[in-house]
């Protein structure tokens, strides 16, 4: 699956109580681990889940992104601002804060009766995991000391990471196919209550720092990313000219400029502009925004047509990606010994290369192809290619960065990643809407009849043909702006399967 990094800035924190002196250190571990577990599934849980919610909840093709794209641009749009909690009112206090948000949300979401209930709540998840995430590995780093005890909890919560995208896709088809696709969410109530319940009693808290809040960046980036999110799944359904997809992409692109407006002012921006400085970083962010943009929309629209046209319960939905994250989780433990030999930036090179055979192979599914060889066969070189690709990727992103701005850098590389979710599958969606006119993308219905099968597959087809475009252009950014550059030593990343 995907992958983003989550970094804390820890660098003034205290150092971590003697073991004498706190809880059982496997319990504080837990709390986090299974916190930051709770948020990564949450991405991928309700993919498999999508042809149900879209025929309990009537979405149509193309608004049935949202309820990813919600839970996604308020995620990355308000990261670096959950991290800004967490420096000035205390990593613990934030990190609860957010849980509880994260529960509720989740509670909500379960009950929705409508559209715009549930996109409020996914909306609201967002906000709950962008308060959460950034301190749950600042409070890994202030509750174990430095050496092999931090060592072995980050190789825990790395474990989390690359392992808890594939969980959320199986646990989704699960829940959905044996009790309801509300499940899903629900799953995370009494989970949150425990953490929520845990967390003040085995975790430190950490010093509070002076600091300001960037809300009117914040505010303007995330509601720029939306309105021209809105304005392509909108152009799916009414069309390029029509009055509010126009007037979408044009206030996303006042908001966006308003956004950069305040940064440069900003005593404290929530997003330092200095970050976008050099090619190398700048390329690094764009080529992350495209190649999530199309490995994540893979998932959104293969899982439609698996269920859609091959008559694949959730569950074997969910199933079947496993050739893919198989190979993804065992390659990234060869990573290290690869760049070692062939150095980073031909790994990355190579690795996106590989990936996008894959896409093109995938691409060409239609109404009669076999799973085995013609699906599986893509996907397994998918994962070999994104699960080499992704963390030089990362080091490209930190490459060069002061130690100051280490956790606003790797910030800016999980939004970006949210962002190119968002982004790239209301792009995909257009697409597909325009390949498989009123049957186009994602249909309603757990299976079609013959006839919209083959729309389906077509559409689908459509958008894994975008998914190669994207990825295509990621590897001319790489190849262009990030080229050859030094690992980054500047702060821990940890690689975060979707």
């Amino acid at each position: 699956m995907l992958r983003t990094p989550f970094t804390g800035r820890a660098r003034n924190a205290p150092s971590a109580p003697d073991a004498a002196a706190r809880p059982n250190p496997t319990l504080i571990l837990g709390v986090i681990l299974a916190t930051y577990l709770m948020i990564i599934l949450d991405a991928t849980v309700v993919i498999t889940a999508l042809p149900s919610i879209a025929d309990r909840l009537d979405f149509s093709p193309a608004a049935l992104s949202w309820v990813q794209s919600a839970y996604a641009l308020t995620f990355g749009g308000l990261l670096l601002l959950g991290a800004r909690m967490g420096d000035i009112l205390g990593r613990r206090r934030t990190f609860v804060a957010g849980i509880a948000l994260f529960t509720f949300a989740s509670f909500l979401g379960g009950l929705a009766q409508t559209q715009a209930w549930l996109l409020g709540a996914r909306a609201l998840q967002g906000v709950g995991a962008a308060i959460a995430a950034p301190s749950s590995l600042a409070l890994l780093t202030t509750n174990f000391r430095e050496g092999p005890e931090r060592m072995r909890a980050l190789a825990a919560y790395g474990a989390v990471a690359g392992g808890g995208g594939s969980v959320g896709l199986v646990l989704g088809g699960m829940l959905t196919d044996w009790i309801s696709w509300r499940w899903g969410l629900w799953i995370n109530v009494p989970v949150g209550l425990a953490l929520m319940w845990l967390a003040p009693r085995v975790l430190a808290e950490t010093e509070r720092r002076p600091g300001r809040f960037d809300l009117p960046g914040a505010a303007a980036s995330t509601a720029g990313m939306t309105a021209l999110v809105y304005g392509f799944v909108h152009a799916a359904e009414a069309g390029w000219g029509d009055p509010v997809t126009v007037a979408s992409f044009a206030l996303g692109v006042v908001l966006l400029a308003t956004f950069v407006a305040v940064e440069r002012r900003a005593v404290q921006p929530v997003t330092p502009l200095r970050l976008f400085a050099t090619r190398q970083r700048a390329g690094a962010y764009l080529a992350r925004m495209l190649l999530v943009g199309g490995m994540f929309s893979m998932f959104f629209f293969l899982s439609q047509y698996l269920q859609g046209v091959r008559g694949f319960s959730p569950l074997q939905a969910g199933l079947g990606f496993l050739p893919m994250t198989a190979v993804m989780f065992s390659t990234v433990r060869f990573v290290p010994r690869m760049s070692a030999r062939w150095g980073d930036a031909r790994l990355l090179v190579g690795g996106v290369s590989v990936a996008l055979v894959g896409m093109a192979l995938l691409s060409r599914l239609d109404v009669g192809t076999p799973f085995f060889p013609d699906i599986v066969l893509p996907l397994v070189l998918l994962g070999l290619g994104m699960g080499s690709a992704l963390a030089p990727l990362t080091g490209a992103a930190l490459a060069g960065v002061e130690p100051g701005d280490a956790g606003a850098a790797s910030g800016v590389v999980n939004a970006a990643q949210q962002l190119g979710v968002s982004l790239g599958l209301s792009v995909l969606v257009t697409v597909a809407a325009g390949a498989g006119g009123a049957g186009a993308g994602p249909a309603p219905g757990l299976q079609l009849d013959p006839a919209a099968q083959i729309d389906l597959a077509h559409a689908v087809s459509a958008a894994l043909t975008g998914s190669v475009v994207l990825l295509a252009l990621g590897l001319a950014v790489i190849a262009a702006a990030v080229g050859r550059f030094r690992r980054a030593t500047t702060a821990p990343v940890l690689e975060v399967a979707r």
